[in-house]
């Protein structure tokens, strides 16, 4: 696989160093979400920005890539209508119409361990208050039997009760809580971790309730249509970073890819200095938006007082299987799938721009198991699982087959990971933390990345004295 060329530089013939020192202005290291959101925002409120990106583009984890004639995102990504930061973040770009929302919450799920025509159910919602909009849907819902159907409610209604942010929750795991309240292992696979696993990256054992509780609460029991699906439907690289950086250039932001920092530290008159390939960029304000390894290779002393807690948040992997067909194969966009490997299955034949056949996108979380399993053995293992799960690829061709891997692609959600993340303040003015891992409330999603950078923004923006602009996302909204 290779990316398509970019040019080394978005302003190669510009000195790197900001000319002068009047005004106010602001590094942003690193060029996902969470470092294009902050850009943005402290752009729009006057601050003069660069954002330095290692990778030859822009969009962290949520990218695309050429592969022949498609064009390929490295993982499907997809947020829901309670994502209101992400959406904002869509609005900003001028891309909500290229990742439109599903009208309404429809969700096929297959289960393989049925007879061939019995093995379709559905999660959709009515318009009607909650918890009645799933009312019905449960109540139908065939995976499960109506013992189970009816534990699933009580278990929901236990978990409305339940307040995310009580930091009890952050110490026990979903699965043991499911378990207490009376849910089967068989409601867990299919409903339960079925939504689980996709947003959380963990199976229900494996997570922090006070995280399960927030997905749940948050996208099932808050509003009737926020747990309504969006997708983009052009590659993630149209979105992410095309129309990013016109936004960034458009606010005047310098965007920097192909540059790494080495070092950042604080002068004797309280401004910074940014290391670049043997250059120095000096900044009032710098917000550090990498992972949190990079994050702490980078921190200066005395930045947080356990900087090694850093260290000790986990990540899980996301692998995805990619497979391109001669001839289509599935009518609709996407299913879930229950009684196999496959977690779930989304059609990218448009978004990739090929023009004869479909390509199918696997897309596997929590995927321990098979993130290091050569593309041989997947492909024995998942083109099996996909002829029985769409009869129309029993008798099509295989054109292409093959597999992007994410190994640190979220961290872990795991129980007690709450202590561990900080928040967008250090203990240094000055200096700023953002990304999908900090203290959000949310798991790693590209919502959390963008509340992230708007945090990291407002900091920020109340130490350099600049208002917040008034169409900057509210936290408070969905909070």
């Amino acid at each position: 696989m290779s990316e398509a060329p970019r040019p080394a530089r978005a302003h190669a013939t510009e000195p790197l160093a900001p000319a002068g020192t009047s005004g106010r202005d602001a590094v942003v290291v690193g060029g996902g979400l969470a470092g294009v959101t902050a850009a943005l925002a402290l752009a729009d409120a006057g601050v003069r920005v660069t954002l330095l990106e290692g990778r030859p583009r822009l969009g962290g984890l949520a990218f695309s890539f050429q592969r022949g004639e498609l064009t390929v995102d490295n993982g499907q990504h997809v947020y829901l209508r309670c994502c209101t930061a992400y959406r904002w973040f869509l609005d900003r770009i001028e891309g909500t119409a290229l990742a439109p929302l599903q009208d309404r919450l429809d969700v096929p799920v297959v289960d393989l361990a049925k007879p061939e025509g019995r093995r379709l159910g559905r999660l959709r919602r009515d318009p009607l208050p909650v918890p009645l909009h799933l009312g019905r849907s449960l109540a139908a819902y065939p995976h499960l039997s109506l013992a189970e159907r009816a534990s699933v409610g009580r278990a929901a209604l236990a978990l409305k009760g339940l307040d995310p942010t009580d930091p009890a929750l952050d110490q026990e795991d979903f699965g043991s809580w499911l378990a207490r309240h009376g849910q089967s292992a068989r409601a867990i696979e299919a409903l339960w971790d079925l939504v689980g696993v996709a947003t959380l990256n963990a199976v229900a054992g494996d997570a922090s309730l006070g995280l399960a509780a927030m997905v749940f609460k948050t996208g099932l029991l808050s509003e009737p249509g926020a747990a309504d699906i969006g997708w983009a439907h052009v590659p993630l690289g149209d979105l992410h970073d095309r129309l990013a950086r016109k936004a960034l250039d458009s606010a005047g932001v310098r965007t920097e890819v192909r540059t790494r920092v080495t070092s950042v530290h604080q002068n004797g008159d309280g401004r910074w200095s940014v290391q670049v390939s043997g250059e120095t960029i000096d900044t009032d304000a710098v917000v550090l938006a990498v992972p949190q390894r990079e994050t702490h290779d980078l921190l200066p002393d005395g930045a947080l007082d356990d900087p090694g807690r850093l260290l000790r948040i986990g990540t899980a992997p996301i692998l995805n299987v990619h497979v391109v067909y001669d001839r289509p194969v599935l009518a609709r966009p996407f299913f879930a799938a229950l009684g196999t490997p496959v977690q779930w299955v989304f059609d990218r034949t448009a978004a990739s721009g090929l023009r004869e056949g479909q390509y199918l996108a696997l897309s596997q979380s929590a995927a321990q198991d098979d993130i290091d399993v050569p593309v041989a053995e997947l492909r024995e293992r998942y083109l099996p699982e996909l002829e029985r799960l769409v009869p129309g690829a029993r008798t099509a061709e295989v054109r292409d087959f093959f597999v992007t891997r994410e190994r640190t692609a979220t961290f872990a959600p795991a129980p007690g990971v709450g202590r561990l993340r900080p928040g967008a303040r250090t203990k240094v003015p000055g200096l700023y933390l953002a990304g999908a891992w900090t203290a959000t409330g949310w798991p790693a999603t590209m919502e959390s990345a963008v509340r992230s950078g708007v945090s990291a923004a407002d900091a920020a923006l109340g130490a350099l004295g600049r208002p917040r602009p008034r169409h900057l996302f509210h936290l408070e909204e969905a909070a």
